[in-house]
């Protein structure tokens, strides 16, 4: 007897974490099983609007930091209404400087440059900066706030309410992926020559070099912006564009478990949206509205692509990248043949701007040109020009690992 009842005892521990382990799977394997609440997705074809997916699109969601992307089309409109300009310098209060991380840690007092801070938002997200660019533009975040969600309501977004700059954490703050999906979109195409700032991953503010967070931008073909957001109650969101062979797919994701989890669905999400866009473009009408819910006019056969001056400036970056390319009469260039683009703008004086802070940087004070190309839109190039090949090189090189976008080109082209 007292044999049997010391077997049930050396047992019983066993057991009990048999039992124990059971229960773990089972709740796991509910949990695994179980809906996502805070899921939402939307994919469309930029060059129509047509939504080739959509999952929760129109479900209220917090917005987390993909916020920001207001606060920046606001400060970009202020910029193209002369408001401000890329060296304005808007002042830091108290308000601001008491934001909670992520934050740049910036003092009552002090200024922050109006390039930087578009930086700032996109690549670090910080909303210490956020308020401080509210209050520039309005005089106080809530009052910023009332006019972001009055340019929701002009850009067609009506089911977002914003009540801060930076996306911290208000129950009373709402949008859903489909309204997301309309702002990224109007950032792209109302202001093509500030889109590129949405595909930096790094930048240098007061000595010290900051990497951001969009991680999809180095590991997915083709993604050249916009921005991710987390906060507890909205889980991992991100707002994606990407080109592949000249079009351009838009995609939001709301609600991912992880950061990891969130960056694999939205790669997925694109393969399969440049798939359904291809389709589309050869007569496979699948996609029966555009993002605004509105029916897409079929036609009986394929429309021509439409002129885009995102893709333009792409296509321009890559063209000029291509002629960089050393070939045997290049590498017999003369001195002086060569340059360094370090963007291009819709704007001289932008552009003329941007080349004087890369040639202060490298002292090639003196070497500054912005030349222009005439169509549609004009297009001005900022360009360190009567460089050596080596030089320009070695000066591109240097330009972007302090982060800032270069191309070097033969001289003329």
């Amino acid at each position: 007897m007292t044999s049997l009842h010391s077997q049930r005892a050396r047992l019983s521990p066993a057991l009990t974490l048999l039992v124990v382990f059971a229960i773990a799977l089972c709740t796991l394997s509910v949990a695994e099983a179980a809906p996502n609440p805070r899921y939402a997705s939307i994919v469309i074809d930029t060059e129509n609007g047509a939504v080739l997916h959509a999952d929760n699109a129109d479900a209220p969601r917090y917005p987390a930091s993909l916020t920001k992307m207001m606060t920046l089309y606001l400060l970009f409109e202020a910029i193209e209404d002369d408001t401000l300009s890329l060296e304005s310098r808007l002042p830091v209060s108290r308000y601001a400087a008491a934001k909670p991380p992520s934050k740049m840690g910036v003092t009552p007092g002090e200024t922050v440059q109006v390039e930087d801070a578009i930086n700032i938002l996109i690549v670090k997200s910080a909303n210490d900066v956020a308020a401080v660019v509210a209050e520039g533009l309005a005089g106080s975040e809530s009052v910023f706030a009332g006019q972001m969600t009055d340019k929701a309501r002009a850009l067609g977004m009506m089911d977002t309410t914003f009540r801060n700059a930076s996306g911290l954490p208000d129950p009373e703050q709402v949008t859903t992926a489909r309204d997301m999906a309309i702002l990224a979109l109007r950032l792209m195409r109302d202001f093509p020559a500030y889109y590129p700032y949405f595909g930096k991953t790094r930048f240098t503010w007061q000595g010290k070099r900051y990497q951001g967070h969009n991680r999809l931008l180095d590991s997915y073909a083709g993604a050249d912006g916009l921005k991710t957001g987390y906060i507890r109650a909205s889980g991992f969101n991100v707002a994606t564009s990407a080109v592949h062979d000249g079009r351009r797919i838009l995609s939001v994701v709301m609600g991912g478990f992880t950061a990891q989890s969130r960056d694999a669905h939205m790669r997925e999400l694109l393969d399969s949206g440049f798939a359904r866009a291809a389709s589309l473009a050869q007569g496979d009408w699948i996609a029966q509205a555009d993002i605004y819910g509105e029916r897409l006019q079929i036609p009986a056969s394929p429309a021509p692509m439409r002129d885009d001056p995102i893709r333009e400036l792409i296509a321009q970056a890559q063209s000029e990248q291509g002629d960089a390319r050393p070939t045997p009469t290049a590498e017999r260039s003369t001195g002086g043949a060569w340059a360094v683009q370090v963007g291009a703008f819709s704007d001289r004086m932008r552009a003329r701007h941007q080349a004087d802070q890369a040639a202060d940087f490298l002292d090639l004070g003196g070497r500054v040109a912005v030349s222009s190309t005439q169509g549609a839109r004009s297009i001005f190039r900022a360009q360190l020009v009567d460089l050596e090949e080596s030089q320009a090189r070695r000066s591109c090189q240097q330009l972007a690992r302090e982060g800032i976008d270069c191309v070097v080109v033969a001289s003329g082209r």
